[in-house]
């Protein structure tokens, strides 16, 4: 992730480690992908209450905008900043391939790089991506457009409902998604449909 920021951005970016309180004045908050005391309770469930994420829940609540990819997302959804939770594999199994993911919506700062509708690839690496939420507030994330990534062409690795690959909060400010964009931005690593993600997000101002 680090890479990613630092090619596309042409600034590496600040890191802030767990333990700590206080974020530096930023733009964009970024929570990786990786196995966060691994997920020895539930994926992501002890991560979400280390000192820092008080601090990226008032930015959240600022606007600024905040990104989690897979372990990331595990940690927004247990930290209470995005809907539903994300259960184990439907396999049991931990999967590691490439999938196809469909654009829901193109009108965020996540998402203006692509066009609704748009279908890329990108790949996966996760053991509790399966994402789950109840009726009340399935409808409410349908309803509001708050889909962000759809897995696509029977590509869903993990069982999740309807197919929820990344969702955004009410605002749209917080974006959380299992696949990992941040791995296919260059052409040396076998695409690049991961890089708009990124690049749009260079124009929030």
């Amino acid at each position: 992730m680090i890479a990613a920021l630092t090619a596309i951005g042409g600034v590496a970016p600040a890191v802030v480690w767990h333990q700590e309180s206080a974020l530096p004045a930023v733009d964009l908050i970024v929570i990786p992908g990786g196995f966060s005391y691994g997920d020895y309770l539930r994926a992501g469930a002890i991560a979400a209450r280390s000192p820092i994420m008080q601090a990226i829940r008032e930015q959240a609540a600022r606007g600024v905008h905040v990104l989690g990819v897979c372990n990331g997302f595990q940690i927004l959804t247990e930290a209470g900043l995005l809907p539903g939770v994300l259960m184990r594999n439907a396999s049991l199994r931990f999967v590691c391939r490439e999938v196809r993911l469909r654009v829901e919506a193109a009108d965020t700062a996540f998402t203006r790089g692509y066009a609704a509708g748009q279908v890329i690839t990108t790949p996966v690496a996760h053991h509790d991506g399966n994402y789950f939420a109840d009726p009340a507030t399935l409808k409410a994330i349908e309803d509001n457009g708050q889909v962000a990534f759809r897995y696509a062409e029977g590509t869903n690795p993990n069982g999740s409902v309807n197919d929820i690959a990344g969702v955004f909060n009410a605002q749209k400010n917080v974006l959380g998604l299992m696949p990992h964009p941040e791995n296919l931005i260059e052409s040396a690593h076998g695409g690049i449909d991961g890089r708009a993600l990124f690049s749009g997000l260079l124009q929030v101002a």
